[in-house]
C-alpha cells in the first residue's frame, strides 16, 4: 500500500508562511497520482482545499485559499508540497495529503471519495 509521509506542521503568525510536504517511498511514483490536500479545523467538517492531477498543469483550490496557497510537485524528490502564504487564524487545522488514481479525470477533485491513500496529518496553527 502506498504510504504518504508528511512533514511536521508548525506555528505561524497571521500573515506568515509555511510549507508542507508529502512524500512517498521510492517504489511508488507519486507523480503519477492525483493529489489532494485536506484540512480539518476544530468543530468543522473536513474540507478539500487544493488538488492536482498528474503533471504540472492542472490544479484546483477552494475559494478560501485561492491566491494564498500553492500546490506543487517535485518528481525528483517523489514529493508534493503545499505552500501556504498570507496565513490567517482561520487556517488553523490538521492538514492531510491524499493520493488517488482515476482513469482520465477531467479535473482533480476536492472530494475525499476520490482518494485512497492518506497521510497521517499534521497540525498547522496560526496565532499571534
Amino acid at each position: 500500500q502506498l504510504e504518504l509521509v508528511q512533514s511536521a506542521g508548525g506555528l505561524a503568525q497571521p500573515g506568515g508562511s509555511l510549507r508542507l510536504s508529502c512524500a512517498a517511498s521510492p517504489e511508488f511514483l507519486l507523480g503519477t497520482y492525483e493529489i489532494g490536500w485536506f484540512r480539518l479545523a476544530p468543530g468543522q467538517e473536513p474540507e478539500g482545499i487544493a488538488c492536482t492531477l498528474q503533471g504540472p498543469y492542472s490544479t484546483k483550490y477552494v475559494d478560501s485559499v485561492k491566491g494564498r496557497f500553492t500546490i506543487s510537485r517535485d518528481d525528483a524528490k517523489n514529493a508534493v508540497y503545499l505552500q501556504m502564504d498570507a496565513l490567517t487564524p482561520e487556517d488553523t487545522a490538521i492538514y492531510s495529503c491524499a493520493a488517488g488514481w482515476t482513469p482520465v479525470p477531467s479535473s482533480c477533485s476536492l472530494h475525499k471519495g476520490r482518494y485512497s491513500y492518506w497521510g497521517r496529518g499534521t497540525q498547522v496553527t496560526v496565532s499571534s
